[in-house]
């Protein structure tokens, strides 16, 4: 182990026994360094290298059982339980889960290095971005089969555990084209003609246009710009009304996907949570720049997003009403939705 991760490790350790309840994200960023790089500190003590053939482990993770899926950003946590099933790695674009309880939109072009994490009673799968970023994790719950969790950590555990970890900065976002140089009114025109949601983001690409400037650029009716706190409100609606929704959550990793009702809603601090058996959400509302409502039109008739940015502009979530192709948006989503716009 070098100077610099022993050092690491030295710091890292002081600071549990001072704080046994610090997370480990809130710790990297204290120490002003990536979650992975701390997590290779505990390499032989917990933490078991993986080679990254993330198809084979992620496939394998079926026969863990019911587990709990974790996906986030800086401002948003998302946690789903259920079964990893159906799992297609066959497009070398987006990989899919699209088990009922198990969903997931998955990049794997972003995804370099994984783990098995032992810690106390917790065991999970850890993924990480070249720059040693959490992508995605996968915790065991108590109907969960731990020996199909050491199976596949003996199955795909790397040959050197002690190999040297090399974390590179990923590229800057590209700056924001100024609208000037846009084609407002071929974009504008290929908005009315959408015919699919999923074709949303290839018609930024053609026009060049970031997520949060398209939606300035949206034609009439298309968008509107809501005040923050609405995406509260929406929440609480869903939970009051009884309305299945869809929540989308995500890093350029990976996006999860929660479908279904959310029941029981509640404060802590600035974070508000969804706290259900099965499903978990934790927005850090100050963290909200921007919220949007989005309409696109598709085959089975407009289709309405509740889009909610940081101040880079990234993706913080989406809200929909439970849906699926070919069958029309929820009027009960519809209803919910327009008492935001007045």
């Amino acid at each position: 182990m070098s100077t610099i991760v022993n050092d690491l490790k030295a710091k890292w350790e002081a600071l549990k026994a001072e704080n046994p309840h610090v997370r480990i994200r809130n710790a990297a960023a204290q120490f002003e360094v990536s979650e992975a790089e701390l997590l290779v500190t505990s390499i032989g003590e917990g933490v078991t290298v993986l080679n990254p053939d993330f198809p084979g482990i992620l496939t394998e993770a079926e026969k863990l059982g019911k587990v709990m899926a974790l996906t986030r950003n800086d401002e948003c946590v998302h946690e789903r339980k259920g079964i990893y099933q159906n799992g297609d790695f066959s497009s070398p674009h987006a990989q899919l889960f699209v088990g009922e309880d198990i969903d997931l939109r998955i990049f794997l072009n972003h995804w370099k290095f994984a783990f098995a994490v032992v810690e106390g009673d917790k065991k999970s799968l850890q993924f990480f971005g070249k720059d040693g970023l959490a992508l995605h994790k996968i915790y065991l719950t108590k109907n969960s089969d731990e020996a199909a969790f050491d199976a596949i950590t003996e199955q795909f555990k790397a040959e050197d555990q002690n190999q040297a970890f090399t974390f590179e900065a990923v590229a800057p976002k590209q700056a924001e084209k100024p609208d000037a140089e846009i084609d407002v009114e071929g974009f504008k025109k290929a908005w009315t003609e959408l015919k699919d949601t999923h074709d949303f983001f290839m018609m930024t690409r053609k026009f060049g246009v970031s997520r949060t400037q398209a939606l300035r650029l949206a034609p009439e009716g298309f968008t509107q710009k809501i005040d923050n706190s609405k995406v509260v409100n929406i929440l609480e609606e869903a939970s009051e009304k009884g309305t299945p929704i869809m929540v989308f959550v995500g890093n350029r990793g990976i996006i999860q996907i929660h479908t279904g009702n959310v029941k029981k809603t509640l404060w802590h601090q600035q974070w508000f949570n969804v706290m259900d058996p099965d499903f978990n959400l934790h927005l850090d509302v100050t963290k909200i720049a921007e919220a949007w409502i989005v309409k696109k039109p598709t085959e089975d008739g407009e289709v309405t997003a509740i889009e909610v940015f940081n101040k880079e502009g990234d993706f913080i979530a989406q809200f929909f009403g439970k849906r699926k192709p070919g069958i029309p948006e929820l009027q009960e989503w519809k209803d919910l939705v327009a008492t935001l716009e007045q």
